[in-house]
């Protein structure tokens, strides 16, 4: 193999395994999870020494003791766990020597544009609607069956609303701001329609679709693993999140005297 397609080689399995790392990162996955998926890749490919190192909002990879080195940044860090799914299988299928290198990469770039299957809208806000109503008969232990059916709508519609901000704005946390306030007014509303309805019922269930509670789950997954860096950082987002939530509820309840 000359010196040229040593470096093709190289430069091909680094731009793979950096691409993986970013969608699973995007997709929600651990720390511990991406790094052991990457390295996995690399040594399949015949790398004995990859390198990496991991931050949530960054990857470094180096192969051939460091004379090859890359790094990609990570913008968006959302739960999705089809897409981690699909990468895991991928490369395990490698590992096993199902696929070859150029197929690995031509497939993780598919993902990469989108070319996947995920679950309708439409599905998604029939599932957080459930989500929101069961949720709700879990965490209060006296409540009115009418409210049930008043935290599946109010859950649906901030899902929706969230969904959609996230799409047309790019400022962190502003879109579950936008959803709390959203939802707050709605409940606020159907109380108004319905006094014998408890807002703190419906808002406890409809909001739990928005709660990060995997990405706290996995920051505490990461530090117990030692990745106290990328723990940290996760810890963060989930309370920022949480505080958008309970920033957006107050504000409107402040504001409308409920």
């Amino acid at each position: 193999m000359s010196s040229k397609q040593d470096s093709s080689f190289y430069h091909d399995l680094l731009d793979t395994c950096l691409t993986v790392g970013e969608l699973m990162i995007e997709g929600g996955s651990e720390m511990y999870r991406v790094e052991d998926t990457m390295v996995r890749i690399a040594k399949t490919a015949g790398e004995p020494d990859p390198r990496v190192f991991i931050v949530p909002t960054g990857i470094f990879m180096s192969l051939d003791r460091g004379n090859y080195c890359q790094s990609i940044l990570v913008h968006e860090r959302n739960i999705n766990l089809e897409l981690v799914d699909r990468i895991n299988s991928l490369s395990r299928d490698f590992a096993a020597h199902k696929i070859t290198l150029p197929q690995v990469k031509e497939q993780v770039y598919k993902i990469a544009n989108g070319d996947f299957p995920v679950f309708p809208l439409w599905i998604q806000v029939i599932g957080a609607a459930v989500l929101s109503a069961t949720l709700m008969v879990m965490f209060i232990e006296n409540y009115d069956w009418l409210d049930f059916p008043a935290a599946a709508v109010v859950g649906a519609i901030g899902f929706v609303s969230a969904y959609y901000f996230k799409r047309f704005t790019k400022v962190k946390y502003l879109a579950e701001l936008v959803a709390a306030m959203i939802m707050t007014t709605v409940a606020v509303g159907i109380v108004h329609l319905f006094p014998a309805m408890i807002i703190d019922n419906i808002l406890t269930g409809a909001l739990m679709p928005l709660v990060p509670g995997l990405a706290l789950t996995n920051a505490l997954r990461d530090l117990f693993k030692g990745d106290l860096l990328s723990g940290m950082v996760k810890i963060c987002e989930a309370l920022l999140t949480a505080f958008a939530l309970g920033g957006g509820v107050g504000i409107i309840l402040k504001f409308l005297g409920a």
